[in-house]
């Protein structure tokens, strides 16, 4: 295929032209022509097709190189109009009363603004002349990641496929595992400049409508230049911006998507990113893992149980050695407390400046193992750790306790399967310090009771943070710090439609009671 034309012109202010105003009225093909130069002046890549079907009528394909497959739409679109204008030469060659385009999936649309965007998305744009109406030609073409295990969420039972930033791709995984016609998906478009694509999807009759209201809601407030991402719609809509705690859970996993999406929930699927928003989201469901469901229910509640306890642990630990140390020497046993002043003895700073340095390090440890290259940052995090913890002790900056107590709580941190509430977790450890280091165990009291009357008021998409726990439902409690066997999970959670709360599940366990009939 060759190229009618590109719009090449300068970028000097010389050569700036005016802003373009309305496409002109008229169905002559080359002032519409011009009129589609202009609005993509000075963009190398925009590519304008020219040819002739029938007796000479002019027609003109608008595409962008790299986004549109033009070797595709040459095969399949202009090699057979060619092909029929040359065999129907004394016939009017007119597409589209005539249904010439032999494709399927086509959008005729008449709005040149529409045009413009549908060209941006790297669909063709096909115009002729005498007619005002415009083809748009999905031949979408652009290089996408391979399926690949999902990084931050693996298992060791469940399926290895995750998330792309292909949003057809990601749609398509959803349907693959949800064949329902329930199962609706809707979209939507934000960002002025980068007209991301959204897609709401959710399983009609099992969401409840006030909740699909509710989010429609909240996005249909959005005004913003730009979408390149799915955390920028979930810092908007969530309740309560200024809270350290989530609202919202995202995952790249479809399986936890189709899962929730049974449930009750709806999910938010953002072009252009792999990871999707799940809504409403609570504490509980936060230390969930995906492995939960692929294990026996026995050893996933056990798990669990030790998820909560970590949780403690990553919170409090730090703060229980402080408070402890500085307020309390009482409650700790003599020889350990002999072992802790011995080795406290040549620290010449408090408890408190202490654990600080040593979690700031810490921290600062766990970023970098982050930002450097993969190749190397795994070594350079444990031997960073190692370094500068021995050369710590043995430097008398710190005691040999405190680096325990902090390695400890970094190991607790990583247990819990949410980044984001791990993250929130570690944020607060820093006041939970700083009240252990000026109350001792009161400061520490005072700083849980703060934070449970905290999520106790918080709330996603009006559910409140700590169901089912508070407010109890009984019902719900199966899946929230054990895990239930799938035959007694026979009502859905509190979050679901209230008139469709049951699950399609049957006695599955009836052969145990009918096996020894059977024998009889």
């Amino acid at each position: 295929m060759e190229n009618g034309g590109r719009a090449m012109k300068g970028t000097s202010r010389e050569t700036q032209s005016a802003p373009v105003g309305a496409c002109p009225p008229t169905l002559e093909l080359t002032p519409r022509l011009e009129w589609f130069k202009e609005r993509l002046d000075r963009c190398y890549d925009a590519v304008f097709h020219t040819f002739t079907i029938g007796r000479g009528l002019p027609c003109v394909l608008i595409y962008f190189q790299g986004m549109f497959d033009y070797l595709n739409a040459e095969e399949h679109l202009l090699m057979p109009l060619l092909r029929e204008s040359s065999e129907r030469v004394d016939e009017p060659a007119g597409l589209f009363d005539e249904h010439r385009i032999p494709l399927a999936r086509t959008i005729v649309i008449d709005d040149p603004d529409e045009a413009i965007k549908q060209v941006m998305m790297g669909h063709g744009v096909l115009l002729q002349e005498n007619e005002a109406q415009m083809l748009v030609l999905p031949f979408v073409s652009y290089e996408t990641r391979a399926l690949e295990e999902a990084p931050n969420e693996s298992v060791i039972r469940g399926p290895r496929e995750a998330f792309v930033e292909s949003l057809d791709t990601n749609l398509t995984l959803l349907r693959r595992r949800i064949k329902s016609p329930l199962l609706k998906t809707e979209r939507l478009t934000f960002g002025v400049h980068t007209q991301t694509s959204v897609i709401l999807a959710y399983l009609e009759g099992t969401c409840p409508d006030r909740l699909i209201r509710e989010v429609k809601r909240r996005l249909a407030n959005i005004r913003i230049d730009g979408v390149l991402g799915s955390s920028y719609l979930e810092e908007i809509i969530q309740d309560s911006p200024y809270s350290p705690f989530p609202q919202l859970q995202y995952t790249e996993r479809p399986d936890t998507v189709s899962a929730s999406v049974l449930e009750g929930r709806i999910a938010i699927l953002v072009d252009n990113t792999p990871m999707i928003l799940l809504a409403p989201v609570t504490f509980f469901m936060m230390l969930q893992s995906a492995e939960d469901y692929y294990q026996p229910f026995i050893a996933a509640s056990w798990i669990r149980w030790i998820r909560f306890i970590f949780l403690s642990t990553s919170l409090l630990l730090p703060s229980f050695y402080i408070a402890i140390t500085t307020f309390h020497p009482e409650m700790i046993p003599f020889n350990l407390l002999i072992s802790i002043s011995s080795s406290r003895e040549i620290v010449p700073f408090p408890a408190l400046m202490e654990a600080a340095m040593m979690e700031l390090a810490f921290e600062a440890l766990r970023e970098a193992s982050v930002r450097i290259p993969k190749s190397i940052g795994q070594a350079v995090s444990i031997i960073g750790a190692l370094i500068i913890g021995t050369a710590a002790v043995q430097a008398g900056i710190v005691s040999a306790a405190m680096v325990i107590i902090v390695s400890v709580t970094g190991i607790a941190s990583f247990i819990i399967p949410n980044f984001d509430l791990g993250l929130s977790f570690r944020l607060l450890r820093f006041p939970m310090m700083l009240l252990a280091g000026m109350f001792g165990i009161f400061g520490i009291a005072c700083g849980i009771i703060l934070i449970y009357v905290h999520l106790v008021n918080l709330q996603s998409f009006g559910t409140p943070y700590l169901a089912p726990v508070t407010p109890r439902a009984a019902r719900s409690l199966k899946d929230t710090v054990y895990r239930a066997p799938w035959w007694k999970m026979r009502t859905l959670p509190f979050m679901a439609n209230r008139t469709n709360r049951l699950r399609e599940i049957a006695n599955m366990r009836a052969w145990a009671s009918s096996e020894g009939a059977d024998d009889e």
